[in-house]
């Protein structure tokens, strides 16, 4: 049994479809713990088994667990919570108790590059990752943290500015080269290592993309994809922190650390031929960004 939290987001809805290909009738069985059932497709619901709720919850990660080999842990964005502890590893502490209670074996978790960098106790929403992958290594479950660097993905969020007015926008140095993912590479390595779970022990699987790119190389390949010119514009950290008005003061000063840290090295170094991932920027801006800046 795989339980699978966040199974309508990016990477466990990647996930979760991943794992129903793969898995066949007679084979592992799946659970999903789920705040509305009702956003599953009614042919998925039909595959799998649902625990309705928040997987912060400790009723609900009991009746969850219960049964379980493995688990899959995404933290959902809290961007009201009171503090960047509350919102990881408070998050966290029902579940650590829950794979404790139920001895589950194995748990897969989303997490961010940084440990072990002189950067990493200042980097805002990377450092409180990095706190909760301790608590969860701390129950004694083999555990694996996927370290991964910024999401590809997360460029939709301006499709409208490149398509209006040729412009992406972020915090790094134009020249800067750093890691960068896509999601759906994050939810197959999630995959692999929940089917095969023959590792033992803690530790990281940075998954990091096949290439570092710099801002300035993003644009030229954007602007080779799209067909018409795209240029990068650097912003501020205080013009970022204005971008994010009206969220949670906790998750502000995060955000605005992790870019910070960013900048200063939190994702550099670590780029292996055993830690790149297949998807390229130009493909996955032809596969996914294309088509959102068109629509």
């Amino acid at each position: 049994m795989i339980v699978i939290t966040t199974p309508t987001g990016q990477i466990g809805g990647r996930l979760l479809d991943i794992l129903l290909t793969e898995i066949h009738t007679g084979g592992e069985e799946l659970r999903v713990i789920v705040r509305d059932p009702g956003r599953l497709p009614e042919a998925v619901r039909a595959r799998v088994d649902v625990v309705a709720g928040s997987h912060g919850d400790a009723d609900v990660v009991e009746q969850a667990f219960a049964g379980a080999d493995a688990v899959f842990w995404l933290v959902p964005p809290a961007a009201r919570a009171s503090s960047l502890d509350a919102a990881y590893s408070e998050f966290t502490r029902a579940a650590g108790k829950a794979l404790t209670t139920h001895g589950v074996g194995h748990v897969v978790g989303v997490s961010a590059l940084g440990r072990g960098t002189p950067v990493a106790d200042r980097a805002g929403l990377v450092t409180a990752s990095l706190a909760m992958d301790d608590l969860l290594a701390s129950t004694g479950v083999a555990y694996r943290a996927l370290a991964n660097p910024s999401f590809m993905d997360n460029i939709l969020r301006q499709a409208v500015s490149i398509r209006d007015d040729g412009v992406f926008t972020g915090t790094l140095g134009a020249d800067r080269k750093a890691p960068i993912v896509a999601t759906r590479d994050i939810a197959a390595a999630a995959a692999g290592l929940l089917l095969d779970r023959s590792w033992t022990g803690t530790g990281e699987v940075a998954v990091l993309g096949p290439e570092d790119l710099s801002p300035n190389d993003m644009a030229h390949i954007m602007s080779e994809v799209l067909g018409r010119p795209i240029r990068y514009r650097r912003q501020s950290l205080d013009e970022f922190r204005a971008t994010l008005a009206g969220l949670g003061d906790a998750f502000v000063d995060g955000f605005v650390d992790m870019m910070r840290a960013k900048d200063e090295g939190l994702d550099d170094g670590r780029r292996t031929p055993e830690t790149a991932s297949p998807t390229s920027f130009h493909e996955w801006c032809a596969q996914v960004l294309a088509p959102a800046v068109r629509e």
